[in-house]
């Protein structure tokens, strides 16, 4: 097994062991940095998040004499455990059925918000530790954010508009963010994940006239589906018959969620216009 391989399939399809194998690279000293920094992103994979990988990142995020690219990318990589546990840490009556224990998680919180406070930390660090905590909001988020977007520097910018997906109160900013080209993705995905209606002449045009930019056009077909689902069967069948395999999937996954919204079953109308 090697991390070339793993980056090359799809978390589902790797083997019993990769976790394992993960853990390892991490933790060798020996680990060159391009290595630790592709084991550092692949490590948060939902597949084999757990209490060792999850330590192994945050040590990483902690450890002053690694690279502010790698540490940042553990942080990063923090994100979607921190989420899942946010969710379903209160829900679930079984520790057994969570991907970390909740002291890990607590820990986790603790040690990223003191690091962010701290500010001889580099700033893609803190920037990488913002964009993953949040995915766990508490309440020093909020005031974090405003001060990220007020910053001059682009890319504090560019990561406060992504935190605004996870910390409500931001619909002003997001709006003014799809204005700009740099913030424009990251401030799409945040007015579909918080349903803004007031974003939907700007979300629709970006899927009737499609852009250039992929990321930014799949973005908006999602976004579509969670502002006005009811709306989003007129826009998005066509693009189902699209001969771009990947935009014809994100649309037909898209009207899968507005059906979710509305109770339509959009599924069964793309099976007969394809008879």
């Amino acid at each position: 097994m090697n991390l070339q391989l793993l980056s090359n399939i799809p978390p589902w399809q790797w083997p019993e062991e990769a976790g394992e194998f993960l853990l390892e690279v991490l933790t060798d000293e020996g680990t060159s940095q391009a290595d630790l920094l592709l084991a550092a992103e692949l490590a948060g994979e939902y597949v084999v998040i757990d209490d060792a990988l999850s330590r192994s990142l945050l040590a990483l995020v902690r450890d002053g004499e690694r690279a502010p690219e790698i540490r940042a990318r553990a942080a990063l990589s923090l994100g979607p455990v921190l989420e899942e546990m946010d969710i379903e840490a209160d829900a679930s009556d079984d520790p057994d059925d969570l991907p970390i224990a909740v002291a890990t998680f607590d820990s986790i919180n603790e040690t990223l918000h003191a690091l962010y406070a701290d500010p001889s930390v580099p700033a893609e660090v803190r920037r990488g530790i913002l964009e993953a905590s949040v995915r766990a909001p508490q309440e020093w988020h909020a005031v974090a954010v405003h001060s990220a977007y007020a910053d001059s520097d682009p890319a504090w910018r560019r990561s406060a508009v992504a935190c605004m997906c996870f910390v409500g109160g931001f619909e002003a900013q997001i709006l003014a963010a799809m204005n700009d080209p740099e913030l424009e993705y990251a401030a799409v995905v945040a007015a579909g994940n918080w349903g803004l209606d007031d974003a939907w002449e700007r979300v629709a045009a970006l899927v009737e006239e499609p852009t250039a930019d992929r990321d930014l056009l799949f973005a908006a077909i999602e976004a579509v589906a969670n502002i006005r689902p009811g709306e989003a069967a007129d826009l998005l069948d066509d693009l189902t018959d699209c001969d771009d395999e990947e935009i014809a999937a994100a649309a037909a996954e898209a009207l899968g969620i507005a059906a979710g919204f509305t109770g339509d079953d959009f599924d069964a109308d793309i099976e007969d216009d394809d008879d």
